[in-house]
């Protein structure tokens, strides 16, 4: 049994992607990164963490997603894999892969339009 998931005060939580297309969005993240969701409903599925012991944020469905929201950086040991997986899975990527202090990183759209940022260390 693994242990309770712990919170730390003013550490990222959750984060919460507003989708257009919850079936397709499932797809994407799971064919790019592996992830694995809970069904919670025809509009919204929970995004398990990597130990599957809770959930670690949420897709909900909307009819027009909104630019401008918070930036969503995701770590990677292999960039240059993680690159081929969004493009493969059907993701775009707007931006880099560039170098700055500390590592490389790459953003990229989702077929919902979300953008999001992988990095990895130097």
């Amino acid at each position: 049994m693994s242990e309770p998931r712990t919170h730390q005060h003013h550490a990222l939580d959750y984060i919460e992607l507003a989708v257009t297309d919850l079936e397709r969005a499932k797809r994407f993240y799971s064919e790019a990164f592996g992830w694995r969701f809970n069904d919670h409903g025809p509009g919204f599925a929970g995004i398990r963490s990597p130990r599957g012991d809770a959930e670690v944020g949420g897709l909900r469905t909307t009819d027009e997603v909104r630019t401008g929201g918070p930036l969503v950086l995701l770590y990677s040991a292999d960039l240059d894999r993680s690159v081929e997986a969004v493009r493969n899975a059907g993701g775009q990527v707007v931006n880099g892969p560039y170098e700055f202090p500390g590592g490389r990183r790459f953003h990229f759209t989702d077929p919902s339009g979300n953008e999001l940022g992988v990095w990895a260390e130097a």
